[in-house]
Parts: structure tokens; C-alpha cells; sequence
């Protein structure tokens, strides 16, 4: 299923891409990971199926502008994904996230409960248990990434690189870049660990929220949702059997059938 794209420039010079998936005014804003905004979203194409639209901004550092320094802490994340929201003319969104886009979604709906409707959290990061720490995602090459994220390493393998032909130097050098970039931006929030004190704000969020975890994450496990759970009142959560930490990728039929029940 295709998209639109159009551009948002906020007040602090950044320029945003946003994807936009469906027809009419969204109701939903996503927040991809760490890794990005896949070409194919699968999870998101199931939302627009059920008919509901999406906007998917591409945050700072994984687009072509070179605007990834001007956001350098937790709030000025959560303070651009609102900037968007407003450049969108959106009032009230429900706020979906994937793992570092689920953190920031919990941290915009802490900041400002009363402008969410409801909270999709897809394996969120944003809280640390000291008896299941988070492996450090930063020191770690394309294959040793798939056995952590992937519950089906081989497949993940595939999907990290892209099909890329790591033969070619010029591929490989521009798949560097990219990903240095990325995980540059990322690591601002992420590294060296996911704690951004948003245990001692989550009571503030206020909005019904949906939990989404895979059975199989090992980056993340499944133990977090608990976390979640036990910081935002109203809450629940769906386990999803047979996915890793990407389960919008590995699962997306069963996690876009949760979150369409859960929006609608």
C-alpha cells in the first residue's frame, strides 16, 4: 500500500518528511524506532485497511537533511513529535510507537495528557529493571542485532540489511552513513541505557493505553509491559506469539488487529 509525503518545518528550523497513510485527516500519529521507517509498513498498512488514517514522521537523523543536531535530550524530543502534531493541524491524536518512537510517544503523553486520546506502545523502551537489563544495542554488528531483535534471526538478518549487496563498496559505505547516523541520533535518548527518568512521569498519563509485546523479545522482554503496566493506570496488553522486538515487521497482521480493536 502506498503513501504521501509531505513536509513539516517546525519552529526550531527542522525540517520533518510524514508519511501519510489513508484518506481524510489522520487520527493516528506513528513514531518509528531506532531502525527507521521501513519502504513497506506493513503494521500500518492493516491500520489504513480498517480505515483509519496515519501520519508517520521520519524523526531528525534518519531523513536526507542534516538536522539531526538540533534535538539533543528527551524533552527536545517530545517537544518536536508535538511540534508535528501541530504543523499537522491535528487536535487530539491517538499516539502510536514502536520501541525509541513508543518512549517518546509515553514521554508526549506525560508532558501533555489532556492532547492525547488514546497510547499504542509497541515494545516501548523508556524504563530500566535492574534484574532485566537492556543489551546495548550500540556495540553490536547486523548479525548479532537480528539474534536480539528477530525471533527468527535469519529473517532479520535480510531485513537489516535491505538485500544489500555488502560486495559493493559504494552500497556498503552509504549503508555505514545511514546507519551511523541513525544510531547516533538514537543514542541521544537510548544509550547508554533507556532511562530517561519517564518512570517519575508516566502517572501523568492519563490516556487508555494499549501495551503490544512480542513473546520473544529478547532486546526488550516482556517483563517491561509489567513495568508499563504498573506506572499508567489504564492500561492493557497483548502478547503476541512467535515476535521478537520487531513485531510490527514479524507479526504485523496480529499487532495492526490489536491496535484497530484497541483505536476503534
Amino acid at each position: 500500500m502506498g503513501y504521501t509525503e509531505q513536509t513539516i518545518s517546525t519552529g526550531r528550523g527542522i525540517t520533518t518528511p510524514v508519511r501519510m497513510y489513508g484518506d481524510g485527516e489522520p487520527s493516528v500519529v506513528y513514531f518509528h524506532g531506532a531502525g527507521g521507517l521501513l519502504p513497506v509498513e506493513a503494521t500500518i498498512d492493516g491500520l489504513v485497511d480498517a480505515g483509519i488514517s496515519v501520519a508517520a514522521p521520519v524523526w531528525p537523523g534518519y531523513g536526507e537533511a542534516q538536522d539531526e543536531g538540533l534535538l539533543e535530550d528527551m524533552l527536545d524530543f517530545a517537544l518536536h513529535g508535538w511540534d508535528v502534531v501541530r504543523g499537522l493541524g491535528l487536535q487530539r491524536p491517538s499516539l502510536v510507537g514502536h520501541s525509541m518512537g513508543g518512549m517518546i510517544a509515553s514521554e508526549m503523553a506525560a508532558l501533555a495528557p489532556q492532547s492525547v486520546d488514546r497510547l499504542g506502545l509497541l515494545c516501548s523502551a523508556g524504563f530500566w529493571l535492574e534484574e532485566h537489563p537492556i543489551p546495548d544495542i550500540f556495540a553490536m554488528l547486523p548479525f548479532e542485532l537480528a539474534e536480539v531483535l528477530f525471533a527468527d534471526p535469519a529473517v532479520g538478518e535480510k531485513m537489516l540489511t535491505a538485500g544489500l549487496d555488502f560486495s559493493d563498496d559504494k552500497a556498503l559505505n552509504a549503508f555505514m552513513v545511514s546507519r551511523a547516523r541513525q544510531l547516533g541520533m538514537a543514542g541521544k535518548i537510548l544509550f547508554p541505557m533507556p532511562d530517561r527518568r519517564l518512570s517519575k512521569r508516566a502517572y501523568r498519563i492519563d490516556s487508555p493505553t494499549l501495551l503490544v509485546w512480542g513473546e520473544m523479545d529478547r532486546l526488550i522482554p516482556p517483563a517491561y509491559a509489567g513495568a508499563f503496566e504498573d506506572a499508567i493506570a489504564d492500561t492493557r496488553t497483548v502478547m503476541v506469539p512467535d515476535a521478537g522486538h520487531m513485531l510490527p515487521h514479524e507479526q504485523p497482521a496480529a499487532v495492526a488487529a490489536a491496535l484497530v480493536e484497541f483505536l476503534t
